[in-house]
């Protein structure tokens, strides 16, 4: 079947796939290295490994295996639920190094701020947590509604955010298979599996020696990766009763930066794009008004009508040297633009500048990560087996964002540009700039000679404001395995895992000096060769700094490096699961000449997370300017218990139709209990053809953040934000008073009435497979979303402001404050159909293979109150939360004779609508939708000899650059003119993989 929207983009896989279904046939072996397990064509999209860890008893079924989603042994590619593994084969065909690439690699998963590209920028509330953080989103339900496994047990959420897996703590390099399970899973693994799950399967028979290298290097420059690994192993399971391996790996993902990309451009006014910042590297003149203690006699603009030629007050809207006739422009400066006075509907900023705080973002995130993963396992009375695993990781990321932008105010940050004796020349060549730019004014101006100069500017020699974050996870897994009687096993396991997160500030950061009234305040540092000056303030009206330059003397770096707040603690977390669980399965009778099997087992989980605040932000610690703490939030160890029972029954009603039902019943601490079923079946009336189904509830308790979080205030300093009470047309308009801009505080926070999502979902679908390469598989399926758990935004509450009166605060009639503070909010309505495809055949002495994975979006839609309606998500921008697009896929065409391996692969992201800041529309080259992003993939594998693999490749093979979209709020952060949520910005790269098993 081929939809309307995305015909265009199947075309150019259809002939490859055509093809490959004609020419179906038996399959041949296929050589594999010592660290690579080849893919296939099976209703899953792979060769499921099977090993004496994993396989079954002699009583079971050849492949047979206790597979993500059952506890029941089955086969996975003649499962009931839609369910993908990938091997290792397939990670190094498309160059992905990590876990991260994985999951976005991953056509069902949704579009998120969920990777370290997309949460690069300023981030408050839920999103905290993300420093160094990377998770899954399977379907689009959210991080937290994806469940991560490691060999199917849970592993510990982010020491900092305390509710997602951080992904890339997974040993990569121990890996065999990675299962995704396309389904709710409530009814065997509790909480989260609401999107499905994600099943890092590692080996754990490994024997010999094995090593691996890896490089991606981007040929623009920035960005590149690194990943070299080793696994060791000795002893045969089989032969002799014991087996012990180890795996390390060290990887490094280096920085890229929007300076580096030329489609990272905020400024495009012809398209609708610009930047609504006055804080530029030449600083722009203020009319802030008098304050008492640094500026007794006022300001020089202070009161003063500057008359631009388009009549508004230049005072008022900022003026910039500049841009003032004659001057040398805003392009001057690097990052420097005009203020689109006009897109901003904000006339009196016509001689201001702007500056592009998207090129100043971090695209790529620099983070270096060790991953280790032990395991030993040996025989016990011929068949039970004890095991023993230890993994754990340790990351250091570096999350750096735009450089701080400082302003003159009458309050607690009183910087103001004095004449002295170190700062006449500057002073004189501003003063004389503006009288010459406005002569009108010029008796007024001189009459005011000598007051100091108010103005916003950006500190480029601050540097980039930046977390440095270092996260330590482990976990140690213990086991036992084995038959119990008439064909009845058990399996009973143990485990401790904690993630352990801590964020320190980096370059960017000083201490501000005052105090909140403005006086200087002696405990911050004081300003190197400025005796009676402190802190950051101190250091500009003392004059050492000049924020008319963007070249500072050895005098004013100095001063700078004084005051600097580098290595200050910001916040740290620590997350910890003790986990028991034990489950017997084995057959009951015999049905219609099959047997009815069944499992039975229980869990107990204590889940323990407690977050640190920072000495730094103590009442009477000095202030750290822009500094981001977070000690309202502070927790204490919290805990929960999870005890919990599940059955699992598989009944065939004859050779073609088997039914499978599960229930769990989970009792959680401050929640009550909780009990899900589950229902599957597959039925094939023809051996080539399988239809399959499933209906299951779920749930997802809130985290702890969510629940005990403290409340803060954030300000509001954007200029898009109107009262829709008072202006219906819902933007800024200069001339219409009702229309004018309104800057509220936000209260976010946790709350403790918080109470668990549900959910109900169900599946169907066809499974065709003429041949043992061919496979073919449609599933639909439908998840219903209630008492959604999140934080309201300041759009969505503004658009909805008479449902929510009790969450808007007005002052003398303007609304001043906004309550964004967690709850259970609406509900979350989201149905599609996933398809896979795989095809094989022998051509000219090879092998031919090709497939395609895609998922169409059909319905994503959201409504904040039971009483209000449903709001349409699909292909609609969002500044937040998930972008769903209406279709995505991957697809592949690869041919394989004797020694070497070619491959070429797809990857199609569709079109959606753009978002649009105030005006954009009517610019002459505005795009309503950004255009589909489509890359393609090549790369050739050479084996020389049996345990050698030698693959090179190139990503984004034609250079294609993420399509323009506006992604620019100012109420927002950084923002850009393109969407990490779905694009890749490093451009083409050429990657090279050594894998090689010594012996």
């Amino acid at each position: 079947m081929v939809l309307r929207g995305t015909r265009a983009a199947m075309l150019s896989m259809g002939s490859a796939l055509a093809l490959a279904l004609v020419l179906a046939t038996p399959a041949v072996a296929q050589s594999t290295t010592g660290n690579t397990t080849e893919p296939a064509a099976t209703p899953t999209g792979a060769e499921t490994p099977v090993s004496p860890a994993n396989a079954g008893t002699a009583d079971e079924a050849p492949g047979e295996i206790v597979v993500t989603g059952s506890r029941i042994r089955r086969d996975p590619n003649n499962s009931p639920l839609p369910l993908q593994i990938i091997t290792t084969q397939e990670l190094v065909r498309e160059g992905i190094s990590n876990p991260e690439q994985l999951i976005s690699y991953l056509s069902t998963n949704g579009n998120g701020a969920d990777n370290l590209a997309s949460n690069s920028d300023v981030v408050s509330g839920a999103q905290r947590g993300t420093n160094g953080l990377s998770s899954a989103n399977l379907r689009g339900q959210g991080s937290a509604s994806t469940l991560v496994l490691l060999n199917g047990r849970r592993v510990a959420a982010h020491g900092l955010q305390g509710s997602a897996v951080d992904v890339n703590q997974i040993p990569f390099a121990a890996i065999e298979r990675v299962e995704v399970l396309k389904d709710g899973a409530s009814a065997i693994y509790g909480t989260d599996a609401i999107g499905g799950v994600i099943n890092f399967i590692t080996r754990k028979d490994y024997q010999g020696l094995g090593v691996q290298g890896f490089t991606d290097l981007t040929e623009a420059g920035g960005g590149n990766i690194y990943r070299v690994s080793g696994i060791v192993g000795y002893g045969d399971l089989a032969e002799q009763g014991f087996n012990i391996m180890g795996a390390v790996a060290y990887s490094s993902n280096r920085i890229l930066r929007g300076s580096q990309r030329d489609f990272v451009n905020g400024n495009q006014p012809e398209r609708g794009l610009s930047i609504d910042t006055r804080g530029t590297p030449i600083a722009t003149i203020f009319n802030v008004a008098t304050t008492a203690l640094q500026t007794p006699t006022g300001t020089l603009t202070q009161g003063l009508t500057l008359t631009l030629p388009n009549g508004a007050n230049g005072a008022g809207g900022g003026i910039n040297i500049l841009d003032l006739p004659g001057g040398a422009g805003c392009g001057s400066v690097d990052g420097g633009l005009p203020y689109d006075e006009v897109l901003w509907a904000n006339a009196t900023a016509q001689y201001a500048c702007a500056w592009d705080t998207g090129r100043a973002a971090v695209i790529q995130q620099p983070i270096d990560t060790l991953t280790y993963y032990t395991r030993g396992v040996v025989r016990v009375g011929g068949e039970h087996e004890l095991f023993a695993e230890v993994t754990g990781s340790s990351a250091d990321s570096s999350k750096q964002f735009s450089n701080a932008q400082v302003s003159s105010n009458t309050t607690n940050s009183p910087f103001f540009y004095p004449l002295n004796s170190n700062t006449t020349a500057v002073y004189n060549d501003v003063f004389n700039r503006l009288r010459a730019a406005f002569p009108a004014n010029a008796a007024a101006l001189d009459a005011r000679y000598g007051r100091p100069i108010a103005y916003r500017w950006r500190c480029i020699a601050c540097g980039p404001r930046e977390y440095e974050t270092s996260t330590d996870t482990i976990r140690a897994t213990i086991g036992a395995e084995g038959p119990l009687f008439a064909r009845w096993d058990y399996r009973a396991g143990a485990s401790y895992a904690k993630s352990e997160s801590a964020s320190v500030l980096g370059s960017g950061y000083y201490y501000r000096g005052t105090l909140a009234n403005g006086t200087y305040d002696t405990t911050a540092p004081q300003v190197a060769g400025a005796p009676g000056f402190y802190g950051l303030v101190g250091a500009l009206n003392s004059g050492l700094l000049n924020p008319f330059s963007v070249t500072q003397t050895e005098a004013g770096l100095a001063a700078l490096q004084s005051v600097s707040a580098e290595g200050a603690t910001l916040y740290g977390g620590q997350y910890e699961v003790r986990q028991f669980d034990g489950s017997i399965s084995g057959p009951l009778f015999n049905l219609f000449g099959n047997r009815v099997q069944a499992a039975f087992g229980v869990d107990y989980r204590r889940e323990t997370y407690s977050f640190n605040g920072s000495a730094a932000a103590a009442a009477t610690a000095p202030v750290i300017f822009l500094a981001a703490f977070d000690n309202v939030n502070a927790l204490t160890p919290k805990k929960r218990d999870v005890k919990a029972a599940y059955a699992e029954v598989l009944v065939p009603l004859g050779d073609r139709l088997e039914v499978t039902g599960a229930v769990r019943v989970d009792e959680y601490t401050g929640f009550g209990t909780t009990t899900n079923p589950k229902i599957s079946a597959k039925y094939r009336p023809v051996d080539p053809i399988m239809f399959r189904g499933s209906y299951n509830t779920g749930f997802r308790v809130p985290s702890f953040n969510q629940i005990f979080n403290g409340t803060t205030i954030s300000p509001n300093p954007g200029n898009t934000l109107v009262d829709p009470t008072l202006c219906p047309q819902g933007t800024v308009n200069g001339p219409q008073p009702a229309c004018a801009p309104i800057t509220p505080e936000s209260l976010s926070g946790g709350n403790l009435l918080l109470g668990p999502e549900t959910s109900e979902q169900w599946t169907v679908g066809v499974v065709i497979e003429p041949a043992r390469r061919f496979s073919l598989s449609l599933d639909y399926w439908n998840i219903a979303v209630d008492d959604t758990i999140g934080s309201i935004t300041i759009p969505q509450l503004l658009a909805n402001i008479s449902s929510f009166p009790d969450r808007i605060v007005r002052t003398n009639g303007i609304i001043t404050g906004v309550d964004l503070r967690t709850g259970n909010f609406g509900s979350r309505r989201t149905e599609g159909l996933e398809v896979a495809a795989r095809a094989g055949a022998d051509l000219f002495g090879g092998q031919l293979t090709a497939g395609l994975d895609g998922t169409r979006l059909l319905t994503k839609k959201e409504k904040l109150l039971p009483n209000l309606p449903y709001t349409d998500l699909i292909g609609v921008f969002s500044l937040t939360g998930d972008l769903g697009l209406k279709w995505k896929h991957n697809a592949f065409i690869g041919y394989r004779t004797g020694a070497w391996n070619f491959s070429f692969s797809q990857i199609f992201r569709n079109s959606y609508r753009n978002f649009a800041l105030p005006g954009s529309a009517a610019r002459p080259l505005y795009n309503p939708r950004v255009k589909s992003y489509v890359i393609y993939n090549a790369a050739v594998s050479y084996e020389p000899w049996k345990d050698l693999r030698l693959t090179a490749g190139v990503k984004n093979l034609f250079d294609k650059d993420p399509p323009f979209a506006i992604t620019y709020d100012s109420n927002t952060g950084a923002g850009s003119s393109w969407e990490p949520r779905v694009t890749d910005p490093r451009g083409r790269s050429f990657t090279l993989n050594l894998d090689w098993k010594l012996f």
